[in-house]
């Protein structure tokens, strides 16, 4: 395995973080849901008040690969607050390049995420997955997480666009 750095993501990255949230779309069979620009990526996450935080997983190029790292991964977070818990971080994105994982990149990404979660004082962390994303779901049982669906019967749910407009009454 070649040597990965999970760092946290710097401006200038958030061409390759927009590559790679695509990539994940197309996996998930989701690509005609990306409306994000680099331009947004920028402003939303690297001004005064970011409104989300990134790791990337970099690796130093292959034989016959352009000079310099190359970003093979990323991890999108942000804090959020539980009523009954407190301070806690949700990880909206998790993706590794299909040619690197299975290299434990994923789960580097993840204990990072809750290295950064202990550190701000958080007491868990939450993420979602498909429900046919069998390795992922493995995945996150075998480094703890429990299924909140299986164990509480929790259903996630989302306003947006014309429901969202009709809520705010506009």
């Amino acid at each position: 395995m070649a040597s990965v750095q999970i760092r946290e993501a710097k401006e200038e990255d958030c061409g390759d973080i927009l590559r790679l949230i695509r990539e994940l779309a197309e996996y998930e069979k989701l690509s005609d849901q990306v409306k994000i620009s680099e331009e947004a990526l920028r402003a939303d996450g690297f001004g005064e008040n970011p409104l989300y935080h990134c790791l990337v997983a970099e690796t130093p190029p292959a034989p016959g690969q352009l000079p310099g790292p190359r970003l093979v991964g990323y991890g999108l977070y942000y804090f959020i607050y539980s009523t009954w818990k407190g301070r806690s971080v949700y990880l909206e994105d998790i993706y590794v390049m299909p040619e690197y994982q299975g290299q434990g990149i994923g789960s580097k990404i993840i204990k990072k995420v809750a290295e950064v979660a202990l550190e701000a004082g958080c007491t868990q962390f939450r993420l979602m997955v498909l429900d046919w994303n069998k390795r992922a779901v493995d995945l996150y049982k075998v480094l703890g997480a429990h299924d909140l669906t299986e164990a509480e019967g929790w259903h996630a749910f989302c306003f947006e666009g014309q429901a969202m407009k009709a809520l705010a009454g506009r």
